[in-house]
């Protein structure tokens, strides 16, 4: 099981000035949006508690780890490990993930312990889930990121599943 949620951060808010209709792929990713994410897998708590991680850079890493994990024509059949890693541009600090089979592990380098395990088709629908539950939030909060084309593509790259 994979449980996922976010809070922004009022100590780093974004700018007052941001135009989100056109705020560029950088600014999206790295610059606003700022806050905590609350990640649990496999019974274990692999949430951050810094205060200032793009919430939706994160979202949209997950989403794109997701799928790099995929990447194996033989799919969960297959015995090969894929991997990938989400970095976090603050710190030195590193989520690993590593499928084989049907299966991911997770290791939060900030964490110890063994890694979780959840299975890769709840990952991928989970990850989905969040980052149009985020999307959703933001445009809410922030009615001009709703006409942003970036996030129109984001959002038809990765509908929910």
């Amino acid at each position: 099981m994979i449980d996922l949620g976010y809070s922004l951060s009022p100590r780093f808010p974004d700018p007052p000035q941001t135009d989100y209709r056109s705020a560029d792929v950088r600014a999206l990713r790295r610059d606003l949006f700022c806050g905590d994410v609350y990640l649990e897998a496999d019974g274990q708590d692999l949430s951050t508690a810094w205060g200032w991680v793009p919430v939706l850079d994160f979202a949209w890493a997950l989403c794109d780890i997701a799928e790099h994990l995929d990447a194996d024509p033989a799919g969960s059949r297959s015995a090969t490990v894929q991997t990938s890693e989400l970095d976090f541009t603050e710190s030195t600090e590193l989520l690993r993930f590593a499928r084989r089979f049907g299966w991911v592990e997770i290791h939060a380098d900030w964490v110890d312990g063994p890694p979780a395990a959840v299975r890769h088709a709840e990952l991928r629908r989970e990850a989905r889930d969040f980052l149009q539950d985020v999307l959703a939030d933001l445009v809410d909060l922030h009615p001009g990121l709703g006409d942003n084309p970036a996030v129109w593509t984001l959002q038809s790259r990765y509908p929910r599943v």
